[in-house]
């Protein structure tokens, strides 16, 4: 990827702290899947339910990337690359392996090495971006880093043995945490020679063929049960799955990217789960303890400091002698 580094130095001046909090907005909508896999999952496999969902996202992107073919006649090997490794590498194989990885391991242990996902994130920023770092952003990520456990786990130690970090289970989470990071960095590297609409479209479109192929040796019966009104519901929830949590949440995301360092986007990110910790509570009553407020509290404080810095950073980078 000889042109990374210069694209990294595409980031527009204008808005910079707004891309920041687009990002953030973004990660966001993705708490609120919940709300409408549950439903979905008593009649289809999660296999399924990414299908379709792929499948109206592919509907809603076509349009979009015919109004944009000329612009995918400057893609490069090197952009395939990165779009197989969004699209396949973050959406699809990132998911099997943490799902797995739940299903093989400690589940705790495997939560919390999915959380170190914006590590891996900043080092490969630094490493193929070029992104430097200003001060105070270390301490800043291990605030939010803590928020973040706390949010997830409290005052308890999330595993009983040492072993639980290195079995298969702890492997295919790094793996995962590994994957989505990347896919942050690749994405910041798509966005300087594409808009952001483009590369949306292109991780939907590309995906749909691969999604295919998966649920096709998942072997799964289609099955819907109940009556007409059920078979509503499914729709209706599957559509909603596929417009909030799905394409909004994208389209604010790689937005928000297309003016946002990789390293300072992944930890906007961890809005995703302040959300889930805020639905838990409004929709399905369940009880917030102090250690979740506390990591609330310290996830906002990091982003806010982050953000700032975001700004400053990139109002240096905009001086002619920078």
């Amino acid at each position: 990827m000889s042109n990374v580094t210069a694209s990294s130095h595409t980031v527009r001046t204008a808005p910079l702290r707004g891309g920041f909090w687009l990002v953030a907005l973004g990660a966001a909508l993705w708490g609120v899947d919940p709300l409408f896999r549950i439903l979905l999952l008593k009649s289809l496999t999660s296999s399924q339910i990414v299908l379709l969902e792929h499948v109206v996202l592919f509907l809603a992107a076509a349009p979009v990337l015919w109004r944009r073919r000329a612009e995918l006649k400057g893609i490069r090997l090197r952009h395939a690359a990165a779009l197989i490794f969004v699209s396949w590498g973050g959406s699809a194989v990132a998911t099997i392996l943490f799902t797995k990885a739940l299903s093989s391991g400690d589940i705790n242990a495997v939560v919390l090495l999915q959380k170190l996902q914006p590590l891996f994130a900043i080092g490969l920023a630094a490493l193929l971006l070029k992104e430097r770092l200003p001060r105070y952003f270390g301490p800043l990520v291990l605030l939010a880093l803590l928020g973040t456990y706390l949010l997830t786990f409290g005052w308890s130690m999330p595993f009983g043995q040492a072993a639980s970090f290195i079995g298969i289970g702890g492997i295919m989470a790094l793996g995962a945490a590994a994957l989505w990071g990347g896919s942050t960095v690749m994405g910041r590297y798509l966005l300087g020679t594409m808009k952001y609409e483009t590369v949306t479209s292109l991780r939907f479109v590309l995906a749909l063929p691969f999604l295919f192929v998966l649920t096709s040796m998942e072997g799964a019966p289609w099955q819907l049960h109940g009556g007409l009104g059920s078979s509503a519901a499914v729709a209706v929830n599957l559509l909603l799955q596929a417009l909030l949590p799905g394409l909004l949440s994208m389209l604010l995301y790689y937005k928000g990217l297309s003016t946002t360092k990789a390293s300072f986007a992944t930890l906007a990110e961890l809005s995703f789960p302040m959300t889930s910790l805020v639905l838990n509570w409004i929709v399905y009553r369940q009880l917030v303890t102090l250690p979740q407020v506390l990591g609330f509290a310290m996830i906002w404080t990091a982003l806010f400091f982050i953000s700032s810095q975001q700004s400053e950073s990139l109002e240096a980078a905009s001086q002619p002698n920078s």
